[in-house]
């Protein structure tokens, strides 16, 4: 009956929610994980508002974030609400448990200079071209490693990708991007000509030398060691901060800004930058004026 209920509240949220692949796997697996704890229940109906209480204490004995905690926490609520919803079962237990509060903190940024100088080391083309093409259009690492050709207008300077929710938003995409990547394309379609043929054709614009689409994994370790020439621990996440705030800093609109990065909600955006309160309230108030 779990593993049933399990399965149909995942076709839920592809179908009618249309979460993307990898949402709805961390959705499985953080319900999954709070059934293996509690290894001796097989019917939810069992499961009191207690059990939340000491999964979450576990949860924190074990090291995890707040925000780790607190998005392990929602996605069982999540399930509970629709086994309720669907009369699975009578009481839903999960509607009285509150998650830890996560501290607000300011997400790491790269300085101006910084980005120069990592530009400045010795790249590779298709080096350069994620790096440039992260900076400029803010993109999160797994829209960047599944840019397709068809995703990006040369002509028109955009691209098109499809963020969280399988929203899909247009970035502009600046000069200095557009070269590096026009560069890195010449260079992969010579690898795809001598490898495939004149026909051959992938869909993928970052490749590996197997010819298949570069991994998250791949953009991760790349941008970490390149933090490691300025002696500070990055992610592609950082240049995505650095991104966000770069452009407030430059008076940038706030809306703006949200759109380019694919957010709901503006508070969102907020959290992203490190200018100040001061000029958060100019820009706020201009919008609701």
């Amino acid at each position: 009956m779990l593993i049933q209920s399990i399965s149909e509240y995942l076709t839920y949220l592809e179908v009618e929610r249309g979460l993307s692949q990898n949402t709805i796997l961390a959705y499985e697996n953080d319900i999954l994980g709070f059934f293996e704890y509690f290894k001796n229940i097989e019917n939810p109906e069992e499961i009191k508002r207690i059990h939340f209480s000491e999964y979450t204490v576990h949860l924190a004995e074990n090291g995890l974030l707040s925000s780790s905690v607190t998005r392990k926490i929602a996605s069982i609520k999540g399930f509970f609400r629709f086994l309720a919803a669907n009369k699975e079962i009578k009481t839903n237990p999960s509607l009285s448990v509150t998650s830890p509060k996560i501290p607000k903190k300011l997400p790491k940024v790269i300085s101006y200079e910084e980005i120069e100088k990592l530009l400045k080391n010795r790249l590779t083309t298709k080096e350069k071209a994620v790096f440039e093409l992260l900076y400029a259009t803010g993109l999160r690492v797994s829209e960047l490693v599944n840019l397709t050709v068809k995703n990006v207008d040369f002509k028109g300077n955009i691209i098109k990708t499809t963020g969280k929710g399988s929203k899909d938003r247009i970035v502009p995409m600046g000069k200095k991007a557009k070269e590096a990547l026009n560069q890195y394309m010449k260079e992969r379609n010579l690898l795809i000509k001598a490898k495939l043929g004149s026909k051959g054709e992938l869909d993928y614009i970052f490749l590996n030398e197997k010819l298949e689409k570069i991994s998250r994994q791949w953009v991760y370790n790349f941008i970490k060691k390149q933090g490691e020439t300025i002696n500070k621990t990055i992610s592609p996440h950082t240049i995505r901060h650095s991104f966000a705030t770069h452009l407030l800093e430059n008076g940038a609109d706030l809306r703006a800004v949200q759109e380019l990065l694919g957010h709901r909600s503006v508070v969102t955006t907020q959290l992203y930058t490190h200018i100040s309160k001061k000029r958060l309230r100019e820009v706020y108030f201009n919008i609701n004026n």
